[in-house]
């Protein structure tokens, strides 16, 4: 499942998962324990501090929760052309099926057919595939983490490429009393 992910989007990480805390004592001693004892590597862990959520740090938070942003235009790119071509693909289907079962609307014209059926669904699954690119996952968490740092709060933020590292860093973070956040 984590190969089928990987060719609709174009990052490394595709989860996001985040502690908060309200000290930063705990907070530097969760980011620690997850590099040392989650795997991740140092690139894959970030600490925000409360002055990170303001205006002349917002470049800083974007880079510290969203880090790929090559990444995030072959995102972009790769969600359209996958969902585009799924659309296509499940309207040449339809269509087939159509014909079998001899649809009137397939045998009185049957060129008009096909071009409507496949244009809407490839139109249909390209904008599946923008929704996708938008990651509503990554914007919750990225509000829920701005609101945090506004309430003078810390937060780790861990970038785990598999899910075996996401499974190991959420542990960590709930063991050391993070209240924890994650994308799907």
């Amino acid at each position: 499942m984590d190969y089928l992910l990987q060719g609709m989007f174009g990052e490394r990480s595709l989860t996001k998962v985040a502690g908060i805390y309200h000290h930063q004592a705990a907070a530097e001693a969760g980011l620690e324990q997850l590099r040392n004892a989650a795997g991740l590597e140092r690139s894959q862990v970030r600490l925000l501090r409360p002055q990170d959520a303001q205006q002349s740090n917002r470049e800083l938070f974007g880079r510290a929760v969203e880090p790929e942003s090559a990444g995030l235009a072959r995102t972009l790119v790769q969600a359209h052309v996958v969902g585009g071509l799924a659309g296509a693909v499940f309207g040449v289907g339809l269509y087939l099926w159509l014909a079998r079962a001899a649809h009137p609307f397939i045998t009185s014209s049957p060129l008009l057919a096909f071009i409507a059926i496949v244009g809407f669904s490839t139109t249909f699954g390209l904008m599946a595939g923008g929704f996708i690119a938008l990651r509503p996952d990554h914007i919750f968490l990225i509000s829920q983490l701005r609101s945090a740092l506004r309430e003078n709060r810390w937060v780790v933020v861990a970038h785990p490429v598999n899910r075996e590292q996401a499974a190991r860093a959420k542990s960590l973070l709930l063991q050391s009393q993070a209240e924890v956040h994650s994308t799907l």
